[in-house]
């Protein structure tokens, strides 16, 4: 809902961050594989009982993320950058969860098993709305960049990051967080299966 308006607050100064590695020779692909890695160093932290710093790497893997967008625009997108693009994204976003369970497995693995499943629900709409559109030649103008028809709704990457960072500010709240978080994913869900059942029925 909010990923929009974040871009826009934060292109300027991404774009010239981007123009700065392009020039060093950094490639997108790159900076995708790097900022899964920082993810990954993020899960582990967060399972360890380090939140603090794993919220640190949170943020850090993102702005990779946002990163190898803005240089591929720089050179040209490809479809195998954009495949690896959001299939690292999404073990990255289930991966977070499932570091609260290990940290604390009594108090957050069924507060994490629901939110991996609603993840679950908001990914495969997600992807199964892009596979229809991409067949169909539809195309997102509020979205022009993206390699794929970039499907929104309530909780977006923006909103994630923002949960995940309060999770780790308040990791004695993960629980409470998590199930809020997973009934917003929930209506996300919905009302993707509910426009891609609009957007297609019209033949």
């Amino acid at each position: 809902m909010l990923d929009r308006a974040a871009v826009t607050l934060i292109r300027p100064a991404i774009d010239r961050l981007a123009r700065v590695l392009a020039d060093v020779g950094l490639s997108a692909n790159q900076l995708t594989l790097l900022g899964f890695a920082i993810g990954m160093v993020a899960a582990a932290l967060i399972a360890t009982g380090n939140y603090l710093p794993g919220a640190a790497a949170i943020l850090l893997s993102r702005l990779c993320d946002g990163l190898d967008g803005a240089i591929a625009r720089r050179s040209r997108t490809t479809d195998a950058g954009g495949f690896l693009d959001i299939a690292l994204d999404f073990v990255f976003y289930a991966a977070i969860p499932l570091a609260f369970a290990i940290a604390d497995p009594s108090r957050n693995a069924l507060a994490a098993a629901l939110l991996l499943a609603a993840f679950c629900g908001t990914m495969s709409s997600f992807l199964a709305f892009a596979v229809i559109a991409a067949k169909r030649r539809m195309d997102n103008l509020a979205w022009p960049d993206k390699s794929f028809y970039f499907l929104g709704g309530l909780t977006e990457a923006t909103e994630t990051l923002a949960c995940f960072v309060a999770m780790c500010i308040w990791p004695q709240h993960f629980p409470l967080l998590a199930m809020v978080f997973a009934a917003m994913c929930a209506v996300t869900t919905f009302t993707r299966i509910w426009w891609g059942w609009r957007a297609f029925s019209q033949d």
